[in-house]
């Protein structure tokens, strides 16, 4: 079982920016990659980011790209995410996941934390 807690939200304002780490439990064949998604109220679970271990690449959702930047650090087992320029519509809840490679599913979520943009 893969424990993944997720810290760094809050409140800040438009224009502004904040940062969200994730730290796992281990780096393993079950945590090939590690990603970010976000829920906004009634709205669906959309991805935000990826990095993969392996080799350090990394991908972004459109709405995010030029923005947002993933991160890891290996001895810590923490996954970071870097929001920049941040607008009223990136509040969300943001959660961390991991999957195994070559899996279509992600396998463990962490809790969530709550970021809110202000106008």
């Amino acid at each position: 079982q893969v424990q993944l807690v997720e810290s760094g939200g809050g409140l800040v304002q438009a224009g502004g920016s904040m940062s969200l780490a994730c730290a796992a439990s281990e780096r393993t064949f079950r945590t090939y990659e590690m990603a970010w998604f976000r829920q906004a109220p009634g709205k669906e679970r959309e991805f935000v980011a990826v990095f993969r271990w392996n080799d350090g690449t990394f991908a972004y959702a459109d709405s995010v790209r030029g923005r947002f930047t993933i991160s890891g650090d290996g001895a810590k087992n923490t996954v970071y995410l870097q929001m920049n320029s941040l607008k009223p519509e990136d509040r969300a809840v943001y959660y961390c996941a991991t999957r195994q490679r070559g899996r279509s599913n992600y396998d463990y979520w962490g809790q969530g934390t709550q970021v809110t943009v202000s106008s």
